[in-house]
């Protein structure tokens, strides 16, 4: 692998989970491309964006403040589903979906960080 984020689990859990909000906004309504669809695949791309950022930074301090950055991304994605489920953009088994693979990816960020803490402090 050619960049240092590629080999790490968390980016390609990003990736993936990316991945999985496309799938899920495909479906929703034409009104919506410019809206709530763009605003979801961006807020879902800039999660594995932010990942491969702080891995090209100096520190591991410095990587960890775009991990939180990546955090609030994932935030955004499940507050905006919150309004899509609402709106009947989405229904219970994707919103299960959604909400499982965004708690994985959460834990993911959380230990991830924790582990540039620990190195930055050695």
């Amino acid at each position: 692998m050619a960049f240092r984020f590629e080999g790490l689990d968390v980016f390609q859990l990003a990736v993936d989970y990316a991945m999985l909000v496309y799938r899920v906004t495909k479906d929703f309504p034409r009104d919506e491309v410019f809206g709530m669809t763009a605003n979801l695949r961006r807020a879902a791309t800039s999660i594995a964006h932010n990942i491969a950022e702080g891995s090209g930074r100096g520190t591991d301090r410095d990587f960890a403040h775009f991990v939180d950055v990546a955090m609030g991304s994932l935030f955004e994605t499940v507050a905006s589903f919150i309004v899509a489920e609402r709106l009947s953009y989405v229904g219970p088994e994707q919103m299960e979906e959604i909400r499982t693979n965004a708690a994985t990816l959460r834990r993911k960020l959380n230990s991830f960080k924790k582990a540039l803490a620990t190195s930055h402090k050695q």
